[in-house]
């Protein structure tokens, strides 16, 4: 039997075998068999018209999501042993995008083989915890920047200073810290001087054994010190030469409060006023502003110096300006004394107060527009607050019940770190000049320093009076 040629069994061309077929004349056409298509589909790949793009597979969107052992089907191999760069291009974008482990949809639990073996992929849900394009770190070709770890604050002080005879009284200012990096406390009848370079202890004053001392505070600039005492005089000392300048009168009862404008002091007292005094004039006082029904324990100027911030055991925080007698705005939301006031470096008209054991309120205030901004109950008593002028926080310090130091975020009031060690009231808090460190005091009569601000350029540098001068003294 003679082999019959593939041509005349593909085509059908006579009239005869129309005839048969019950074809019309119009049909008499060339007719291409189901065989012949699936050789040239099979075929394709080798021997292509250069005339003409033969396209395949336009409506599978991925075979690698396809179940070709179903029927005992295999993928194509890859042409000459190479790797097939569309395949290799998709593998590095998807390992790139949603991490080297992302599983094909074959993987997943639960997959039926009655489905239909072409699909699409079901989409992979990227961590929301991902600030990256790319979910992983060891993504070819891929680079990350690093993530930045949360600062950490020391738990513990750095120095401890033995202070005997600190008083265990919240409505007394007895610490501050000057711009020269030096430290007055108020111990009993004396004021002491610690030079934080040098870690010298200096006796400033001894007020003798019919006064103490209720309140110290030093000029923005330069190395004056005022020390309120409890016969309501205001003195003035040049600690440079430790040598008293000037002594003011006008107050009845003690002086607890003292704060420094540009070119006024002006000083709180138990008979519930407070005296704008300007240094280089004779007056013992220039104006004298009256409001409080009971005595005034915190005063705080603003950092431009146009607004006197002022609170009382009466519960009301006050705010004045530089020509007013009369409080301009009055606060009377907090339902204890007011002892704790800062101004923000950062926004102005931002002040934020403190209230006491019945209270234990933060509350922030908006001076320029008189709103109240927001409230947050800390769980004690309020003693202290202070910004930080180097970053959006800010530090409080409490008495009863928990004697704690608090780092705050602002504005979201999230605490950065709680410090404990301090067996009393933390009455007392100041800032050092570089804004990294700051001293605590309490009635356990120690002086506490942590560091718990970042600096200016990097949130990891530590204070020059740092951990070298770590260890216990006394400060007399």
């Amino acid at each position: 039997m003679e082999e019959e040629d593939p041509s005349a069994s593909n085509v059908i061309t006579n009239s005869n075998s129309s005839s048969q077929r019950n074809l019309s004349p119009s049909m008499n056409t060339p007719v291409v068999s189901l065989e012949s298509r699936i050789n040239r589909l099979i075929n394709a790949n080798q021997s292509q018209s250069p005339s003409r793009s033969i396209y395949s597979d336009r409506f599978i969107p991925s075979r690698s999501g396809s179940n070709f052992a179903l029927f005992d089907l295999s993928p194509s191999p890859s042409k000459d042993g190479k790797e097939d760069g569309a395949g290799s291009y998709a593998t590095l974008l998807r390992a790139a995008m949603f991490g080297p482990e992302t599983p094909e949809k074959r993987d997943i639990t639960g997959f039926s083989s009655s489905r239909n073996i072409f699909r699409f992929k079901t989409e992979t849900h990227r961590s929301l915890n991902s600030f990256s394009p790319f979910g992983v770190d060891d993504s070819p070709g891929v680079c990350h920047s690093p993530v930045k770890a949360p600062r950490k604050v020391p738990r513990s002080p750095y120095k401890v200073l033995d202070a005997p005879a600190l008083q265990d009284d919240f409505y007394l200012n007895l610490v501050d810290w000057s711009a020269q990096n030096v430290l007055a406390v108020g111990l009993g009848n004396c004021v002491y001087l610690w030079n934080a370079c040098s870690s010298k202890v200096t006796k400033l004053c001894d007020l003798g054994a019919e006064d103490s001392v209720c309140s110290v505070g030093w000029a923005l600039r330069g190395t004056h010190l005022a020390v309120g005492t409890s016969t309501g005089k205001v003195q003035i000392w040049d600690a440079s030469r430790c040598k008293r300048t000037r002594t003011m009168e006008g107050h009845r009862l003690r002086v607890g409060a003292l704060a420094w404008g540009s070119s006024v002091l002006s000083s709180g007292s138990r008979d519930k006023s407070i005296l704008q005094r300007d240094i280089r004039c004779q007056e013992d006082h220039v104006s004298k502003l009256t409001g409080h029904k009971s005595e005034v324990c915190g005063l705080k100027w603003s950092y431009d110096n146009r607004e006197l911030a002022s609170g009382g055991n009466d519960n009301r925080l006050f705010v004045w300006n530089q020509h007013s007698t009369q409080p301009v705005l009055k606060y009377s939301e907090h339902t204890a004394a007011v002892k704790a006031i800062a101004w923000s470096p950062h926004v102005h008209g931002l002040l934020a107060s403190g209230g006491g054991t019945a209270d234990r309120c933060i509350r922030f205030w908006n001076t320029t527009t008189n709103t109240h901004l927001s409230s947050i109950d800390t769980c004690s008593q309020v003693c202290n607050l202070a910004w930080s002028k180097n970053v959006n926080e800010l530090v409080s310090t409490h008495g009863y019940s928990q004697n704690q130091i608090i780092v705050w975020k602002y504005p979201t009031m999230s605490k950065i770190a709680t410090l404990t060690g301090h067996t009393y009231r933390v009455l007392y808090l100041a800032v050092s000049p570089d804004g990294q460190t700051i001293v605590t005091g309490a009635g356990d009569e120690t002086l506490r320093f942590w560091n718990v601000f970042p600096s200016p350029k990097s949130q990891n540098t530590d204070s020059e009076i740092g951990s070298s001068f770590f260890g216990r003294t006394t400060i007399r």
